[in-house]
């Protein structure tokens, strides 16, 4: 184990095994926790896409809510389906939603605010490339949650895990924004063994990941896109051993990606001073 290795276990959160029930028992708690602790949060809202993040995310959040009105606290889960047109996953966003069975669901179609800005810009004279107008979709996703926890007088839940955290695997003010992150501490694999202990249908779990942003590269594998398999950077953060290639790839992603994983800073926080 190399010394950044070391450090990036650390800051992860990551245990090398996990018993389900507790697990899911401890990420419930800290919902609730959250909730219980701001008067002003009477909802929790999650865009769904049909993968294996927002199906866990989902789920446990539906859990903390039901859990919280036989308390006697006022609070629903709002799911979010968030199609750029017509999702070529649609389908798989549907089965999650009949497993998470969340309080309320709305569909809000991307296309026309992501398109208009991307025209407007352009005629501002920034051509976007494909990979920034995927950018442009996942933020416009979490402008809406917002949006729509405002209305709802909520807050926005992430999907952010440490597999992904740790390689800045998401867009900064896109799908890297939220509230509170429950799922932070666990690594792919381990999300996975909680969608297998809660009954999810198995093709959610066993679904090739990927952000599908890019109108170039639909449906591109994370792994493809990250030069890493999933597999590699979950035994990283468990600290295992993995091949010197992987872990070079892994780190220099963690270390270029610092930027993601810090709040803006103030002169009077920069340590450069």
């Amino acid at each position: 184990m190399t010394k950044l290795q070391d450090i990036v276990m650390k800051e992860m959160k990551v245990k090398k095994n996990i018993d389900s029930k507790q697990e899911i028992h401890e990420i419930v708690h800290f919902i609730k926790s959250y909730v219980q602790s701001h008067a002003f949060v009477k909802s929790l809202v999650l865009g769904i896409s049909g993968g294996q993040d927002s199906t866990l995310t989902g789920k446990l959040a539906q859990l903390a809510v039901e859990e919280l009105r036989n308390e006697g606290r006022e609070c629903q889960f709002v799911a979010v389906k968030l199609p750029y047109g017509v999702q070529k996953d649609a389908d798989e966003v549907e089965e999650a939603l009949k497993f998470i069975n969340p309080d309320e669901t709305i569909t809000v179609n991307i296309k026309p605010a992501v398109d208009q800005s991307v025209q407007s810009l352009k005629e501002a004279g920034i051509e976007l490339t494909d990979f920034q107008r995927g950018n442009e979709k996942a933020r416009e996703r979490m402008k809406v949650q917002y949006s729509i926890a405002s209305n709802r007088s909520g807050i926005v839940i992430g999907t952010d895990h440490s597999a992904e955290n740790i390689t800045g695997f998401y867009t900064k003010y896109g799908d890297g924004a939220a509230d509170i992150a429950p799922i932070f501490g666990l690594n792919k694999r381990q999300g996975k063994q909680l969608l297998k202990y809660l009954e999810a249908p198995k093709r959610l779990y066993e679904k090739i990941p990927t952000a599908d942003l890019e109108d170039d590269k639909p449906q591109l594998p994370d792994e493809e896109a990250l030069g890493v398999s999933y597999e590699h950077i979950d035994d990283y953060l468990e600290g295992k051993e993995v091949p010197s290639d992987a872990r070079e790839t892994i780190e220099k992603h963690y270390v270029r990606n610092a930027h993601k994983r810090e709040l803006a800073y103030t002169r009077y926080t920069w340590p450069k001073n």
